[in-house]
């Protein structure tokens, strides 16, 4: 799994420049030219980082930090030509992870999107351990790969987040409302669409026979849970998370 950007920029050839440098370097590049769409892709892609500018013509960047914050702890670095101490306290109050001053070296920018993307890993996935196995699948969490028997498995940024919130609660019934505020953010708790969606999605890409799936089992009016083979465990009304 390439980690996932979301560049909120209205500067069309800044956007060029990070989009050939990230490219290049393995991110997956999603692009907003405006505030407005660039909540709309972070709500229905939900990136691993967010770069934002903060000039942006129908919104600033600070409100988009802290609508974002209302739903998501997604990091957030901002890129602004706003170079003063006070501009870069207001928006890391806000919310955002780090602040680069415009104009900034690539290499910079680089190292910084690594720390952060490093410091996000562990509430992300919510363990210790790197490599996670149950039926023919194989999951390394440091390699971001997926595999079934010799097959690597591609899976959306939003899929592998499902995935891996499954597996932090392994052997749990997970309520729809903790997977939506988990995966998308408080802001979509009764979105329950959503779910139905990915799911399929993935017992299509994971289990042998997806109409009769053995791993990804739904608890009904209640939420999902993944049963890890040679594990199976007993669902009672205290077992789940709310």
């Amino acid at each position: 799994m390439k980690p996932s950007i979301l560049l909120i920029e209205d500067d069309a050839n800044i956007r060029r420049f990070l989009r050939l440098t990230l490219v290049t370097q393995g991110y997956e590049l999603i692009e907003a030219e405006t505030g407005q769409e660039g909540l709309a892709q972070a709500f229905a892609r939900v990136p691993d980082l967010i770069l934002l500018d903060l000039g942006l013509p129908d919104m600033d960047g600070i409100d988009i930090i802290k609508q974002i914050r209302e739903w998501s702890q997604v990091p957030v670095i901002v890129l602004s030509a706003r170079g003063q101490e006070r501009e870069k306290i207001i928006n890391l109050d806000a919310g955002a992870d780090d602040y680069l001053t415009k104009p900034f070296g690539m290499g910079e920018l680089l190292a910084r999107i690594r720390v952060v993307l490093r410091r996000a890993v562990p509430t992300e996935e919510g363990a210790s351990e790197t490599t996670v196995r149950f039926g023919k699948i194989t999951i390394d969490f440091e390699r971001r790969q997926i595999w079934r028997d010799q097959e690597e498995i591609r899976l959306s940024p939003i899929e592998y987040k499902l995935l891996s919130t499954l597996i932090k609660y392994r052997d749990k019934v997970v309520t729809h409302r903790q997977l939506l505020k988990e995966v998308w953010g408080p802001g979509a708790t009764e979105q329950n669409i959503y779910l139905r969606v990915f799911i399929l999605n993935l017992r299509r890409k994971l289990e042998d026979d997806p109409a009769r799936p053995v791993f990804l089992i739904t608890e009904p009016g209640v939420g999902y849970r993944l049963k890890i083979e040679g594990q199976p465990p007993e669902f009672s009304p205290g077992s789940y998370l709310a």
